[in-house]
C-alpha cells in the first residue's frame, strides 16, 4: 500500500514484456542507451507493465488493465510476456477485491498492453472482464481505435473496448477530466492524439501515472528521446517539455508504468537535462 496525504493507491503488476529495444529508444542509437537499459541477446528490454489501483471517494479505481487474458500463445510469445507471480486479477484477489469490486476502469489510451484485460471471454462471447465497471476513455481516442490505419491496426483490437459499448458500459470524455475529489486525467498528446495522464491530487500533494507519456524515466529526464511507437512524436517532445516543469514545480511523484528500473520517482532539474531520483514507497 501507498499513501498521498489520505489516499490510498496501490500499484499492481500484470508481467513483464520483453520489448525490442529500437521500439523503447526509437532514433537513439544502441551505443547511447544499451549502457543504461541491457538488452538481451535478442535486443529486448524488460518493460513492466503495471497498472494502478486507487481508492477514493469510496470507489475502487484501475487505471489500465495490462494485456488481459485472452492472448493466444503466440500473442504472448510475440509480446514477450511473463508472469512469474501471476496476472492482473491475481494481483487484485491478493488486495482482497475481485472484478466486480472494481467501480471504475481508466484507460490511459488503447494499446493491447493498456487495454487487452478490459474484456474476457466467457465461453465464445467476449465481455467485460469488470462487470460493475464504468470505463472511462478519450472520445478522440476510441475514435482513432475503431477507425485504426495501416500503422496502428497492429495494436488497436476491437475486443478490448467494442463490447464495453454493446454492454452499456463506456464512458467517453473529451479533453482533462476530473473523475473523483482525488483523480483526474489530463490529455497529453503524443504518443497518441488522445493519450491520457492519470493524476493524483490529495493534502497538497500530487502523483502522476504517466502510461506512454513517458514509457521509461529516461524519456522524461530527456526531450529527445520517444519511442518509437509515439505516433506523433514532435508532440511528445512539447507534451513533455510542459509536464517536466509542472512536475519539478509540483514535487509530483510519478508512477512509471513500463519502467522495470524505477518505478516511482521525482525529477529534478540536472543541468541541461532532467534527472529522475527514486523514491521508495
Amino acid at each position: 500500500m501507498a499513501t498521498l496525504a489520505n489516499l490510498e493507491f496501490h500499484i499492481l503488476s500484470d508481467g513483464i514484456a520483453w520489448t525490442d529495444g529500437g521500439g523503447a529508444f526509437g532514433l537513439v542509437p544502441r551505443i547511447v542507451w544499451e549502457g543504461r537499459f541491457p538488452p538481451n541477446n535478442r535486443n529486448q528490454v524488460p518493460f513492466s507493465v503495471n497498472c494502478l489501483l486507487i481508492h477514493s471517494d469510496g470507489k475502487n479505481i484501475l487505471v489500465d488493465t495490462g494485456y488481459g487474458q485472452k492472448l493466444t500463445e503466440k500473442m504472448q510469445v510475440h509480446a514477450g510476456l511473463e508472469r512469474p507471480h501471476g496476472d492482473l486479477v491475481a494481483h487484485l484477489a491478493r488486495h482482497g477485491l475481485q472484478p466486480a469490486d472494481i467501480h471504475i476502469v481508466i484507460n490511459t489510451h488503447l494499446h493491447l498492453d493498456h487495454c487487452g484485460g478490459n474484456t474476457k471471454l466467457d465461453g465464445d462471447k467476449v465481455v467485460p472482464a469488470f462487470p460493475n465497471a464504468t470505463y472511462y476513455i478519450q472520445r478522440l481516442e476510441y475514435s482513432d481505435a475503431i477507425l485504426p490505419n495501416e500503422r496502428t491496426r497492429a495494436t488497436y483490437y476491437p475486443e478490448n473496448y467494442q463490447p464495453l459499448h454493446e454492454a452499456g458500459q463506456l464512458k467517453i470524455i473529451s479533453g482533462d477530466t476530473q473523475i473523483t475529489s482525488h483523480v483526474r486525467t489530463a490529455v497529453t498528446r503524443g504518443h497518441t492524439r488522445a493519450h491520457q495522464v492519470v493524476i493524483l491530487e490529495s493534502g497538497g500533494q500530487t502523483a502522476m501515472f504517466t502510461a506512454d507519456m513517458a514509457t521509461l524515466h529516461y524519456h522524461l529526464e530527456r526531450l529527445a528521446w520517444v519511442t518509437a511507437y509515439d505516433v506523433e512524436p514532435l508532440e511528445s517532445i512539447e507534451t513533455k517539455r510542459f509536464w517536466q516543469k509542472w512536475a519539478v514545480e509540483t514535487d509530483t511523484l510519478l508512477i512509471f508504468q513500463h519502467d522495470s528500473q524505477i518505478t516511482t520517482g521525482k525529477l529534478r532539474p540536472d543541468g541541461r537535462n532532467f534527472k529522475v531520483e527514486p523514491v521508495t514507497l
